[in-house]
């Protein structure tokens, strides 16, 4: 059962979030305006929406997989972690994309970029300890020797 999600469009114009096909896991983000990116430059382009993720879920921001390929661009953190309490009216999903070509690219408005991903999340409580009592796996990058 899909779960129930308050979500406001800043231009109605555009239409809401949808996902593409019946096995989607990620509901497309629209570009809420054109946009110049320059070479090696980072721009944000809003999403044109506000979504309020429910308590115990997280929203992540992914570039459709397409993106690289047809546009250029990519996250540079790879991917967007949005809070589920970045919801006020002031809070509207932005689209960080990294230009790595040597081009001007440009995003038109209404173009679908990204994606956004409900996951599950829970905090964590801290229980501190003097050693561990797991056996080391020999540090990071162990098991490419």
């Amino acid at each position: 059962m899909p779960m129930e999600i308050k979500i406001k469009r800043i231009d109605k114009t555009l239409p809401l979030p949808k996902y593409e096909t019946a096995g989607s896991v990620g509901f497309d983000l629209i570009c809420r305006e054109s946009a110049e990116i320059a070479p090696n430059s980072i721009v944000l382009i809003p999403a044109n929406v506000i979504v309020e993720t429910p308590p115990g879920y997280m929203l992540m921001v992914c570039l459709r997989s397409s993106t690289p390929r047809k546009l250029g661009l990519m996250m540079p953190q790879g991917v967007g972690i949005v809070d589920n309490d970045y919801c006020g009216e002031e809070d509207e999903l932005k689209i960080q994309v990294y230009n790595f070509t040597d081009e001007v690219v440009h995003v038109e408005k209404g173009s679908r970029i990204a994606q956004g991903i409900f996951v599950r999340v829970d905090t964590a409580e801290w229980n501190e300890v003097e050693q561990m009592t797991t056996p080391s796996r020999g540090g990071f990058g162990s098991t490419d020797r």
